[in-house]
């Protein structure tokens, strides 16, 4: 496995078109890889291919990109980045093996995570229709997505929670009688969209339905409860939407306290 950083170009008509569109996006990532053609679809249980864009300011954009195997980025510098500055030393990207972090996750272990997700649920909107898939749409029900509980026994970790005297809100229901997490985990939403785009035209030419796509942006501090599980959400992804920018969790060593010196 590989994690790959890819500092994408704003100025730059190729990367504003990338940017624009999931689809474009994730064919340019898939063409990383020349074994894999359009038509293959991933191995259920299987490592896959994942990416996630982070905006960490206007023209500060990073492509992630998971992989099982080494990708060669050269289309995307081309495209989305700066070739005249590119070279043998630095092609226009990194790309690292992930089998040391994988190797090193241990029970008990913290670390800080960052994960875009598509948080849905399903919901029958009148009686003896069948169910149908929806996004969550308030912070609380994103936030409470991603803590489930079975959910987070699955992926292998469980959201840490705040000491006591440092959450500012308590923690109850909503008035809807829903659970509300209040200020009691570090976990924090940093970004939602909807992401609307028209699928390709089928093979009868017929334009598909267009696609609404919510994404939510999570950061937080998690602990590890199964390493093992937690190494197959990391290399597999986590949700729907994965073709999207979806699923795609990273980790990060928690930031250790400084303190004053007398």
């Amino acid at each position: 496995m590989f994690l790959s950083r890819f500092r994408v170009n704003t100025a730059r008509a190729g990367a504003r078109r990338l940017l624009s569109s999931p689809q474009a996006m994730h064919a340019a990532v898939m063409s990383s890889f020349p074994h894999i053609l359009p038509s293959d679809s991933p191995e259920p249980d299987a490592p896959r291919v994942l990416w996630r864009l982070d905006q960490r300011a206007h023209a500060e954009v990073l492509l992630y990109v998971v992989s099982p195997d080494r990708p060669d980025l050269t289309h995307l510098v081309e495209q989305a980045g700066w070739p005249a500055v590119a070279g043998p030393e630095n092609p226009g990207w990194r790309t690292r093996p992930y089998a040391p972090l994988l190797d090193r996750l241990a029970a008990g272990d913290r670390w800080a995570f960052r994960l875009t997700a598509n948080p849905v649920h399903t919901v029958r909107r009148k009686e003896g229709e069948p169910r149908k898939l929806t996004a969550h749409l308030t912070p609380v029900h994103q936030m409470g997505w991603l803590l489930d509980e079975e959910r987070q026994k699955r992926l292998g970790f469980r959201i840490c929670e705040k000491p006591a005297d440092r959450r500012l809100l308590p923690d109850g229901t909503t008035h809807h009688k829903h659970p509300h997490p209040g200020d009691r985990y570090e976990l924090a939403i940093r970004d939602t969209r909807s992401l609307a785009f028209d699928k390709s035209r089928s093979s009868e030419g017929r334009r598909d339905k267009p696609v609404t796509v919510v994404t939510v942006t999570f950061e937080g501090r998690l602990e590890i409860t199964d390493p093992a599980a937690l190494r197959r959400t990391l290399t597999q992804g986590i949700g729907r939407a994965r073709a999207y920018g979806c699923g795609l969790l990273t980790l990060a060593p928690v930031a250790q306290p400084t303190h004053a010196r007398s």
